[in-house]
């Protein structure tokens, strides 16, 4: 009899556990589903305005110093879906971080919550100083290089605007994305997701994998890699130390936490 109890009750908690597990999915997929829709309708949002952030684009160099050609009827539309999908990335980033916020915030405390969601706003801040510091210093280096490549070899100087835009992006968007490194450490931090012991223990591995990226959208010479590499690690290293900030500061709140609790259960 007691053997078919417990049989019953392990039973029963395997079913409230399901139950559970399946609460999770469903507000994750919830979660997904709102991502990729702010996704989509910020980038249809952002086609409105493409043409006039392309005419900006066009008018300052080096865009302005080349001829842009059409090899394609569908070139156009291309680098409409091209410019809009890079500009919903504004929103659809921080948007993203909100989203993670909501789905583990049920397991912060009241403080962390609060604290976890200022991160959002430096998010937006850091994709826009990470687009102005590729498009401005990181691109015109790489365009200079391959046009000054270009002439060496004699060869006559004719771009279409897909590859120019797929140029652009290729540089841009790991970029600017990478900006986002020390904001979302920071954040996955005080969501108890990551830790600075994490990132130290991946160092050599991260280290290996941004150096790839940057000498992949940076000119092949030394200067060039190093220009771009260097930033990237600096950035790294950024995440790693704030991290450690928030960690330290989380491990002193939960002291104090417990510290309370501990006296309330002796009183």
């Amino acid at each position: 009899m007691e053997l078919i109890n417990l049989l019953n009750l392990l039973n029963l908690m395997n079913r409230m556990n399901w139950s559970r597990y399946e609460k999770h999915l469903s507000e994750l997929r919830k979660r997904l589903f709102w991502i990729l829709a702010v996704f989509v309708a910020s980038m249809i949002a952002a086609m409105f305005f493409a043409g006039d952030v392309l005419h900006f684009l066009k008018s300052r160099p080096p865009a302005s110093l080349v001829v842009w050609n059409a090899f394609s009827p569908f070139d156009g539309i291309r680098i409409y879906m091209y410019l809009s999908a890079a500009l919903s990335l504004i929103v659809a980033v921080p948007f993203t971080l909100f989203q993670i916020w909501g789905f583990v915030k049920k397991g912060l405390r009241k403080d962390e919550r609060r604290a976890a969601l200022k991160y959002i706003p430096a998010a937006f801040v850091l994709i826009i100083v990470g687009f102005a510091f590729a498009y401005f210093v990181v691109f015109p280096m790489a365009f200079r290089f391959t046009t000054d490549t270009t002439k060496n070899l004699g060869l006559v100087e004719t771009y279409g605007i897909a590859q120019y835009f797929s140029f652009l992006t290729n540089i841009v968007a790991p970029v600017s994305l990478a900006f986002e490194l020390p904001v979302v450490a920071m954040f996955l931090t005080r969501l108890r997701i990551l830790t600075p012991a994490k990132l130290a223990k991946i160092r050599k591995v991260a280290y290996m994998v941004l150096v790839f990226i940057a000498c992949m959208i940076s000119p092949p010479e030394f200067f060039s890699h190093i220009s771009v590499s260097l930033p990237f690690i600096v950035l790294y290293e950024i995440s790693v130390f704030m991290s450690r900030v928030v960690y330290r500061k989380q491990q002193r709140l939960d002291g104090n936490y417990e510290d309370r609790m501990n006296y309330g259960t002796v009183s």
